[in-house]
């Protein structure tokens, strides 16, 4: 039986750091090296290990995970089934969603990394690296999108979050759930996730940021005013409950939806932005009024590169409300107040 090609691309991270003279742990290893550490993936694929980059993943950009998008889109163009990305777990639900946003879903895509460090006990990266590249070589992961694949659970990338700081059962995906997991070296899968948000085809040709500022308890927005001058294209604003803001920030989020896009987000991990229950000054429907764009599901973590993506590929502020409009659901048809 011939085996299917998989890619594993190393970007660092801590499944790939050992310990420094000057203390702590730092990338060291290689991608050669993570897949000599499992020995198993030999009958489980055909591999080509790949080191792209060696950073903490706190340290990689969008402009790293672009050059890895094109490298996996050439890749497959050459004849691979799919890929394994692997990197450090600070940034997995936000790579994992740029790297979704920026590739057609046609291969299976699969990031995953480690909680501990290679010479730690219990070390995660080898169960996490075979349960990745058994999931990437199942062909039915085609079309369903990105996924993280860590604890041996799988997680659509537009979910999933990184919910603790150090146990190797960190990655959950509030509202949903996983979408399948991976035991006796077979991948079963539970439900289908929707790709609800279109892919980023266009060239990211402008280097457009995107603030993100959240609004809790008392806050009157008194940094939004400054957000232009500072050099930002546009905001998200992280709110409370269904979206809500304080009344006295109101008025400096409208102005600021004058000047960009401002998208509404809510800091609780589970449920949408709601578009046409509240009334109140600050509320949802207030804010979306005076020209405010409710994100739907996204945290505002991936609202914010979601809007750093449409900005930098020259998409208009029509363009950037039909990409956070869910599908299947109606857009908010709030009327201006006079």
């Amino acid at each position: 039986m011939t085996l299917p090609r998989i890619l594993v691309v190393s970007l660092g991270g801590t499944i790939t750091m050992t310990t420094s003279a000057a203390g702590g742990i730092t990338p060291t290893l290689t991608a050669e090296h993570l897949v000599a550490s499992v020995p198993q993936l030999s009958s489980v694929a055909s591999l080509e290990a790949l080191t792209r980059f060696s950073l903490p993943g706190a340290s990689l950009s969008i402009q790293n995970l672009t050059e890895v998008a094109t490298l996996l889109k050439d890749r497959f163009a050459a004849g691979f089934d799919g890929a394994v990305v692997v990197q450090g777990t600070d940034t997995i639900e936000d790579t994992a969603f740029v790297l979704d946003l920026l590739t057609d879903g046609t291969h299976p895509v699969v990031v995953t990394g480690a909680m501990r460090g290679p010479q730690a006990a219990g070390a995660d990266g080898p169960a996490n690296i075979l349960a990745a590249v058994t999931a990437a070589a199942d062909r039915r992961l085609a079309g369903l999108g990105v996924v993280v694949v860590l604890n041996d659970e799988i997680h659509s990338a537009r979910w999933v979050q990184k919910s603790h700081t150090g146990l190797t059962s960190a990655f959950t995906s509030p509202g949903t759930g996983c979408i399948g997991m991976v035991s006796e070296g077979r991948v079963e899968l539970m439900m289908t996730p929707q790709r609800d948000i279109a892919p980023v085809k266009e060239a990211l040709q402008h280097d457009s940021r995107v603030a993100l500022v959240s609004l809790g308890l008392d806050e009157d927005g008194r940094l939004l005013p400054v957000l232009a001058e500072l050099g930002y294209s546009g905001a998200v604003v992280e709110g409370m409950g269904a979206g809500h803001v304080p009344a006295g920030a109101a008025e400096a989020v409208a102005r600021l939806a004058t000047e960009m896009p401002v998208v509404l987000c809510t800091r609780v991990r589970a449920g949408r932005v709601f578009t046409k229950t509240y009334g109140f000054p600050g509320s949802e429907m207030d804010l979306i009024a005076k020209g405010a764009i409710p994100c739907g599901h996204l945290s505002a973590g991936k609202a914010r590169l979601l809007l750093t993506l449409l900005l930098r590929s020259g998409a208009s502020t029509d363009d950037i409300r039909q990409a956070f409009q869910p599908r299947g659901i109606a857009p908010a048809t709030v009327s201006p107040k006079d």
